[in-house]
């Protein structure tokens, strides 16, 4: 190869880290942190998916149409879940996390990443079955506004109803999961009466700050899309939102062993990546 030319991988890698910057500087959102190998595949589904035939082409666009934006962000954000995802997880925060926060008089619970909502509403009725709901607020958060909007509607495809009654009834479910939501024209509605106790609202997690005091986080499968920097700077800000002997639960996947705020933590699951606050650090 001549000198001074590049070969097709690196001019990707150029396109793809000025698209960062554009994205940054033009609009605010800031993946640079973003581990490159996922944020390369989701950029270049965009670049197919709006007809561009390269990154350069899609952020010259990002640049000058402000209407593509909600899009590039809906196209980075990673909205893949189910009601009673890993339902071993589930049934520890119902038999062993819930009990204790029942002696607050007052539970917040932050869902940081809640995309579609599944989980949100899988924690709603934890609480509602736990005789807790009433006295529980849960505040689900998500940097995508169309992820967002979904989830507020909380409306799924009746084909997965059955996935989600197997996770229910395998995480302790103490009724038929068909009570929690309505059926009709192949779709699934969550009953009304799940939603009275959650906030949803847009929080980006690179960049916002303490969103609210919570005796629980679950940020599940979040942080593996993350570099190691950015993954310390998000469970520095859990740790800073908790209360004292609050809990932190992440996905299956994810670890707090390798950042520096992992110190303040003690595992109550390793195994499951359920997490509490230490009342103090030693």
């Amino acid at each position: 190869m001549a000198a001074g030319l590049m070969s097709r991988p690196e001019v990707e890698e150029v396109e793809l880290e000025l698209f960062v910057r554009a994205l940054k500087l033009r609009h605010g959102y800031d993946f640079g942190e973003y581990a490159r190998a996922s944020l390369r595949r989701r950029v270049n589904a965009l670049v197919q998916a709006q007809g561009h035939g390269s990154i350069g082409e899609l952020t010259a666009r990002l640049l000058r149409d402000d209407a593509l934006l909600p899009v590039v962000i809906a196209g980075l954000s990673v909205p893949v879940s189910e009601m009673f995802r890993d339902p071993a997880v589930f049934r520890r925060l119902r038999d062993e996390v819930l009990p204790l926060l029942a002696s607050y008089p007052q539970i917040n619970i932050w869902q940081a990443g809640c995309a579609f909502g599944q989980e949100v509403y899988s924690l709603a009725i934890l609480l509602e079955e736990a005789g807790l709901y009433d006295r529980s607020q849960i505040y689900a958060t998500d940097f995508s506004d169309a992820a967002i909007a979904r989830a507020q509607e909380g409306i799924f495809p009746a084909r997965e109803a059955r996935l989600y009654s197997e996770n229910y009834l395998a995480a302790g479910g103490q009724h038929s999961l068909a009570d929690y939501y309505h059926a009709r024209y192949e779709l699934i509605t969550i009953d009304e009466r799940l939603k009275r106790n959650v906030t949803f609202a847009n929080h980006n997690l690179v960049c916002d700050g303490v969103f609210c005091e919570a005796h629980l986080i679950l940020c599940r499968n979040v942080l593996i899309y993350f570099t190691d920097p950015l993954q310390n700077h998000v469970l520095e800000l859990f740790r800073d939102s908790l209360v004292r002997s609050g809990f932190l639960c992440l996905g299956t996947r994810e670890n707090i062993a390798f950042a520096r705020a992992g110190r303040d933590f003690r595992a109550v699951d390793a195994r499951l990546r359920i997490f509490q606050r230490e009342q103090q650090r030693a």
